[in-house]
């Protein structure tokens, strides 16, 4: 981390500059075949329109909270940034009555349905795709989001002492996301800019950590794996060879 990364929207930013086309997010669905590998200036890409969606047509503003009810997806690790370049709180899993408004996949509809403030829904299709048919009481955010703006500046600045992420009962602060990040690195032996394959899942701190803030603080990748299951031994390690994994993220996952 630099000196002047605060938050996880300071850390995207430094490695936008540092390195704007190498791999970011590679992103694996076991299930389905797919694969789909982001740039560090793709996924800032999507993260700026994301931002602008967020505070220009859905009016959030820091400190609202954000129930976000996603699995394990790059879709997810551009919300969190987002949500952070906002200063906006994501609540990983939360409760969608007590937030003010909520982001979900195809899986949760019904009970994001509880939010009474606006509500957005993701298809999880191959490529960003939208729902086949519209979903009723929910913005398509495949439809919405592609015609936002390219570039990012909030309407008011992010404090990195602000509370930033709810995860498993523990609340972070913006600043306290990349710290923690950075310390689960060293703690846990990932080398310098680190190329880490991780099949947790993101409804907990570690499964954050590792598969998307702590290769983000340090400068690595991530290849991130859903429904790795699928995978035998000898698929994980044809993964691990053609991916050139560096690190492979500690779990009770198959790909641990």
């Amino acid at each position: 981390m630099n000196a002047t990364d605060r938050t996880p929207a300071d850390l995207l930013r430094s490695a936008l500059a540092a390195d704007p086309a190498r791999p970011l997010v590679t992103f694996y669905d076991d299930a389905t075949g797919e694969r789909v590998e982001l740039s560090v200036a793709t996924f800032a890409n999507w993260v700026a329109k994301t931002a602008n969606y967020l505070q220009g047509d859905l009016a959030a503003e820091p400190g609202d909270r954000l129930a976000l009810l996603l699995p394990a997806h790059w879709q997810t690790a551009v919300w969190l940034l987002a949500c952070s370049s906002v200063g906006v709180l994501a609540d990983v899993g939360g409760d969608p009555a007590a937030a003010d408004l909520v982001v979900s996949g195809p899986d949760t509809l019904d009970a994001a349905r509880a939010c009474s403030g606006e509500r957005v829904a993701l298809a999880l299709r191959p490529l960003g795709g939208r729902f086949p048919q519209p979903v009723a009481g929910f913005a398509d955010y495949a439809v919405e989001v592609p015609g936002q703006g390219d570039r990012f500046v909030p309407f008011a600045p992010v404090d990195p002492g602000a509370p930033a992420l709810v995860v498993g009962g523990a609340e972070l602060t913006g600043a306290g996301i990349g710290a923690r990040a950075v310390a689960d690195a060293a703690a846990a032996g990932m080398p310098e800019a680190p190329r880490v394959l991780s099949g947790l899942s993101y409804d907990t701190w570690q499964g954050l950590s590792y598969g998307w803030y702590a290769p983000l603080a340090t400068g690595g990748s991530v290849v991130l794996c859903r429904h790795p299951e699928q995978l035998d031994a000898d698929g994980v390690a044809a993964r691990e060879t053609s991916e050139k994994i560096t690190f492979r993220a500690p779990g009770p996952s198959p790909i641990a």
